[in-house]
């Protein structure tokens, strides 16, 4: 039988969301001259709210660790 997979945690989620949100605002300084290069660029908002969502939930993340449980 197949393991199930773990499920992501909230500080795996935001660094995934960050880099999601890098990487839609920087290729377009990479696809300069190729089709992809409009679609990419079109997209900026969609980079900064993954860079916002990620930025919450590492901070989210990291103020649960530093939280002592009572």
């Amino acid at each position: 039988m197949a393991q199930p997979k773990r499920q992501l945690r909230t500080l795996e989620r935001g660094i995934l969301c960050l880099v999601i949100g890098a990487a839609v605002l920087l290729a377009p300084r990479f696809l300069q001259g190729t089709r992809w290069f409009e679609m990419v660029a079109g997209a900026y908002l969609v980079g900064w709210f993954a860079l916002a969502l990620g930025t919450g939930l590492v901070v989210v993340e990291l103020f649960k660790r530093g939280k002592p449980r009572q």
